[in-house]
């Protein structure tokens, strides 16, 4: 079963064999009813007393940051790159494996279920078995971002032109065919969507300190949640540094050097007994009413009444509520994406102009949602809207500095008309397909961001399967994650569907 937001029509009656205008119009206007339609529906209440005090207090904080221990920032941060760039490497080299059989549907099905479970979930399963080690951190990014990458792969290599590959003469080769003609044409994309996927890495590296592994985010959520906020400000101006920079010294012929040195300085080791791992595979994820139990009628009773008040209680409200989310934080994305598209395209704005817009997209680029939503929790109270915001921030931004890129390639004639007129008539009307397909690229995206933030708090699945790890109901969290990943795998297939039938273009270079 692939859940899907319960709001969406049937895609034959969002598409009808029309890939015209006229059907990207009647999709957009599709989604954007559902997602009124969510709104209407959605918890937006502001519970904080006082939110302009606690803005007032973290500006403050902004503008006055203090590091109160230089060794501690020095190696959090290390640890953060040390993760992502050992989790990028080994996920790099399972996607590039993976994509080979990419064309078989066992092998798709691995890469999206792999990919639909979030970092934070697989770090929660492999805390449970090795602990807060190196370990835990390697896999919790290097299995998801395997499955994203060999993805991303596995459509490029289906995408590149075949002309050489059907001008080889005498005995067939597949692999051989496929190292001298198809991956020569694929590689410098895989290249720049690799690179992509470490700035990712290095977010979610930071993330996994929210749930106690030694990166910067473990000690920017102690900071943010005591309220020292000069030192949570020091904190992310080192993690924005970090990323913003890496262009500057993260060349590829040091790549060796940076590996080499990842590897020795936090080696992916963990403390694991293999006793304790037994009993979490044969019995901790086990449901209740089938461990130690042969399958009689009794216990198919109970253990479908078992089933039965996890669906009414955890399980189908969780649903709902990151449909509710993803489904308005996706919309919110897109109109976001379309509002900041003059600050980054040469078309509105030029020299500096441009280059001070694109920085301000790449900032908010560069902020996690699940930070944003930390922030936003702290400042609104528990509701859905500082997660909406964040959501439609960050990947607004992404889009909106994709999209600003997408407009070099417009030619405008010499009488075209300027400023609103210019966006709405010569310049929306080419960008709009490139737009829908990398909105609905992220999609799957956001979906997993929107599961994972209810560990904040917002009653998403995720605060479903929080809630279970810490009461140690580790049956109720695995059945949890899987259907968090079935709705992740659905919406993704659907939004495939959609790219498919409106000639969008699969597989954008740097999302």
């Amino acid at each position: 079963m692939n859940p899907i937001p319960p709001t969406f029509p049937t895609a034959s009656t969002l598409i009808s064999g029309d890939t015209s205008a006229s059907a990207m119009r009647r999709v957009s206007l599709w989604f954007a009813v559902s997602a009124l339609l969510c709104l209407a529906m959605a918890d937006l209440s502001i519970v904080s007393a006082d939110p302009w005090g606690e803005l007032s207090l973290m500006a403050a904080g902004a503008l006055s940051p203090s590091v109160w221990s230089w060794p501690t920032l020095a190696t959090s941060l290390a640890n953060t790159f040390a993760f992502a760039l050992q989790g990028v490497t080994l996920g790099a080299i399972g996607g590039f494996a993976l994509a080979l059989g990419y064309r078989f549907t066992l092998v798709r099905a691995l890469c999206a279920f792999i990919r639909s479970i979030h970092e934070l979930f697989w770090a929660l399963l492999f805390i449970q078995i090795a602990g807060l080690s190196s370990l835990t951190g390697l896999l919790a990014i290097a299995i998801p971002y395997a499955g994203t990458l060999a993805k991303i792969y596995g459509e490029l290599f289906e995408e590149v032109d075949p002309a050489p590959a059907n001008n080889l003469p005498g005995l067939r080769r597949k692999l051989s065919d496929f190292f001298y003609t198809v991956l020569p044409l694929a590689w410098q994309p895989m290249a720049t969507y690799t690179s992509y996927r470490f700035e990712c890495a290095i977010r979610s590296s930071a993330i996994l300190g929210f749930v106690g592994l030694p990166t910067i985010g473990f000690h920017l959520e102690t900071a943010l949640g005591e309220g020292h906020y000069s030192e949570a400000a020091a904190l992310f101006y080192a993690l924005l540094l970090l990323i913003g920079t890496l262009r500057l010294w993260l060349h590829k012929r040091l790549l060796p050097i940076y590996l080499l040195a990842v590897f020795i300085y936090l080696p992916p080791t963990a403390d694991i007994s293999w006793q304790l791992v037994m009993r979490f595979i044969t019995e901790d994820i086990v449901p209740v009413p089938l461990r130690g139990q042969g399958f009689n009628g009794e216990t198919l009773t109970h253990f479908g009444h078992w089933l039965h008040l996890l669906w009414q209680q955890q399980l189908w409200p969780g649903l709902i509520n990151t449909a509710l989310l993803g489904q308005i934080g996706m919309v919110l994305s897109g109109l976001l994406a379309l509002a900041l598209l003059p600050l980054n395209s040469p078309l509105f704005v030029k020299g500096w102009k441009r280059a001070g817009g694109d920085s301000i997209l790449v900032l908010l680029r560069t902020l996690p949602e699940y930070l944003l939503a930390f922030i936003g929790l702290l400042i609104l109270g528990p509701s859905m809207l500082p997660a909406i915001v964040a959501l439609g921030i960050h990947n607004g931004a992404i889009i909106g500095h994709l999209l600003g890129r997408h407009t070099e390639q417009i030619r405008l004639r010499a009488d075209a008309s300027r400023g609103v007129s210019l966006y709405f008539y010569e310049v929306l009307p080419r960008v709009y397909r490139q737009f829908l397909a990398f909105l609905f690229y992220r999609w799957e995206v956001i979906l997993r961001e929107t599961a994972i933030l209810g560990i904040l708090g917002i009653a998403t699945l995720g605060f479903y399967i929080d809630s279970a790890f810490e009461t140690f109901r580790f049956d109720r969290a695995l059945l949890l994650i899987l259907a968090s990943a079935a709705l992740n795998i659905g919406v993704d297939q659907f939004a495939r569907y959609l790219r498919q039938r409106l000639h969008l273009k699969t597989t954008p270079e740097s999302l």
